[in-house]
């Protein structure tokens, strides 16, 4: 029995031993990996917010980050600004929708992109699609309320399906728009 359950122990210990191992060597490879990768994907992901900021606001020369707000920029041309960038997000139907908004030192709209949702297929996706998305350029906070009043031509239009997601995309684009007025006016 004695050699029964020596054999089992070391049987025990050698595959205890093969599973540390491997656990080992995956740990290193994965960190040689990422030493190797960071600076490649920190590069990437400046160029990405680049394009995003650019597709934003196309006309601007220059985007500054804004001292002591999180992914807030300042958009520039010929060394005046000309817009704000900064993120926003609210509940839709499907979860939290993220997203960048563009407004303009007047306190109007120029343009949004949806970073991050997960609205329903065919329906709630179509708020990052221009037939929707256009309605709010040049927007106050005035405008921005959603209706299903077709006549109504100075508000937001719902999405026919998806007035959940029309309303939460609505919704973050007026509390970013909130936030640049009163940032712009002195508070934080």
């Amino acid at each position: 029995m004695n050699a029964e359950n020596a054999a089992k122990n070391n049987s025990v210990l050698k595959i205890a031993l093969n599973l540390a191992g491997a656990c080992v060597i995956s740990g290193i490879i994965i960190a040689v990996i990422y030493f190797l990768t960071i600076d490649i994907a920190n590069q990437k992901e400046i160029e990405l917010r680049n394009l995003s900021l650019k597709s934003l606001v196309a006309e601007a020369d220059k985007y500054t980050p804004i001292d002591g707000k999180t992914d807030w920029y300042t958009a520039s041309q010929g060394g005046k600004v000309i817009a704000y960038v900064v993120p926003s997000e609210s509940k839709g139907y499907g979860g939290t929708i993220k997203m960048l908004v563009a407004v303009g030192p007047d306190n109007k709209v120029i343009k949004y992109t949806i970073l991050s949702a997960s609205e329903t297929p065919g329906l709630g996706d179509k708020a990052s699609k221009p037939a929707f998305s256009d309605q709010f350029a040049g927007k106050t906070v005035d405008n921005l309320k959603v209706t299903k009043d077709p006549s109504d031509k100075e508000d937001i239009q719902a999405i026919s399906g998806a007035t959940i997601s029309s309303k939460a995309v609505t919704l973050a684009v007026k509390n970013a728009v909130d936030e640049v007025s009163k940032f712009a006016k002195g508070g934080n």
